[in-house]
């Protein structure tokens, strides 16, 4: 049996997923990331192992992504997060042409071609309003952990708009709101439509095309989904089972399996030292 790894060494998680054979997500790690990124992904891989009774010697072939893949000690090859992310939503969703990666401090919009490969994308600006962060900070000036965000917003009734294009101002924006007593629900739901407005002007230029695959930790809440198929119009792919925050990892496990299959195996390798002359023969 084979079995790969993807570790996600992503900005606020990092994250495991063990394949197996390719074709069967059998487990899944996650921890906060922190500043120490090759202990999160050792981390991160023990709570995956542990799951299911394995060892580290039982994984074959191991990817590492995200921003700290290169801090990962024990994998055999670092991709990209566009590159992974894109495999992991056709994994889900093989007709996939456009990702939309929401996460902790970064945004990103990718267009694929019809074999998945990338042919265009774009990042947010360097703004923590673009990004989850920003609903993050707005759950803490009322009061609220990242945790309650998703729940809240369930209870909103309208949505307080919130126009700032910069983080800081935004929070103004959002303080101001507090202090003239507009429910909290509903300037949760404000900063979510702020941030699905600059999602979907990022997907605009990459000349988004169904269908669309919705990504990463912020997709856990429903009402982010909702808004931004309303924004497009269009119905959207969500990874089942919270796994949208596990796509990347997904990603790099299959594409581990990929670079597996390519390795020689053991009967080639001694084929190949058979018919190689001894120097008696060379001579």
């Amino acid at each position: 049996m084979s079995f790969t790894m993807g570790i996600d060494v992503g900005s606020t998680y990092t994250k495991a997923v063990i394949l197996h054979e390719g074709g069967r997500i059998v487990s899944a790690g996650i921890v906060r990331t922190g500043f120490r990124l090759p202990e999160a992904a050792a981390q991160a891989r023990d709570q995956a192992l542990a799951q299911i009774g394995l060892s580290g010697d039982d994984i074959a072939y191991t990817a590492s992504t995200g921003f700290g893949r290169y801090q990962v000690p024990f994998t055999d090859v670092s991709v990209t997060d566009l590159t992974a992310q894109s495999r992991g939503a056709r994994f889900f969703f093989p007709e996939t042409r456009t990702v939309l990666d929401v996460g902790g401090q970064t945004m990103k919009a990718s267009r694929l071609d019809g074999g998945g490969k990338i042919r265009s994308f774009r990042l947010n600006d360097k703004c923590a309003a673009g990004t989850g962060a920003f609903l993050e900070k707005t759950a803490y000036y009322m009061g609220y952990s990242i945790e309650e965000i998703g729940p809240l917003i369930m209870t909103s009734k309208d949505q307080v708009p919130i126009s700032s294009v910069c983080a800081v101002f935004a929070e103004s924006e959002v303080i101001n709101h507090v202090s003239t007593g507009c429910a909290p629900a509903d300037i949760m739901h404000g900063a979510v439509a702020s941030l699905v407005d600059r999602s979907v002007q990022l997907m605009k230029r990459v000349q988004m095309e169904p269908q669309f695959t919705l990504v990463g930790g912020i997709m856990r809440f429903e009402t982010m989904i909702r808004v931004v198929r309303e924004k497009l119009g269009h119905e959207v792919n969500v990874p089942p089972d919270e796994m949208a925050q596990f796509t990347a990892a997904l990603g790099a496990a299959v594409l581990a399996y990929g670079r597996l299959l390519k390795l020689p195996k053991d009967d080639e390798l001694l084929e190949a030292s058979d018919a190689r002359p001894t120097p008696a023969q060379a001579e």
